[in-house]
């Protein structure tokens, strides 16, 4: 029976390490932002951004390589000021959110890139459709703790996506030659994470 015990504490002791230093963090929504923009008309750019949204990050704070993390988007909180527009994004012409009401990020693969920063690639699912992107990431910052205890870090990632790759190709030609809206669509989240 003792050396049961001694093979279990053991067991125990040598798994320990591998999590000792990880950490979980949640999305919190109400201090970030998911924002996109793309070119309209072909003489300037119009923002939009998703009001509902999740996310979790699992850190390892010993190697932040071996770090994950998961983002599920609501599409149909887009919101980009304008109701008629958001009517028509929301739309079969562009998210078709009534067949695809969610957008999700899973990372594959995190890599340091200088100081402070990262690459963080993931399959980004759009549209029903699932493609490789790649996130340039400034953070995660030095963790603070708020004034009710929790604590909190912060991020932020950019990304460029070609919205055609997911099936969004809804548009229309101008007379002046052109598009009434870019292909490229430029993909920012501000994200503060509170400790689980």
């Amino acid at each position: 029976m003792k050396r049961t015990i001694v093979s279990i504490s053991t067991i125990i002791a040598l798994t320990l390490p591998a999590f000792a230093f990880a950490s979980t963090w949640n999305i919190d929504p109400e201090h970030s932002n998911v924002e996109f923009k793309v070119r309209h008309l072909m003489v300037s750019n119009v923002k939009g951004h998703f009001d509902k949204y999740s996310g979790t990050v699992n850190i390892d704070d010993k190697d932040i390589t071996k770090s994950k993390v998961e983002v599920n988007i609501d599409t149909n909180s887009i919101n980009s000021n304008v109701q008629k527009r958001d009517e028509h994004l929301r739309s079969a012409d562009f998210f078709d959110v009534a067949k695809y009401p969610a957008m999700t990020f899973v990372s594959k693969k995190v890599a340091k890139a200088g100081q402070d920063k990262l690459k963080v690639t993931g399959d980004l699912t759009l549209h029903g459709v699932t493609k490789e992107v790649v996130l340039d990431v400034a953070g995660p910052s030095k963790e603070s703790k708020d004034p009710w205890g929790n604590l909190r870090k912060g991020a932020t990632a950019t990304t460029k996506i070609n919205r055609k790759d997911f099936g969004l190709t809804w548009n229309k030609a101008l007379e002046t030659g052109g598009v009434v809206v870019g292909d490229e669509v430029a993909i920012t989240l501000e994200i503060e994470m509170i400790r689980k």
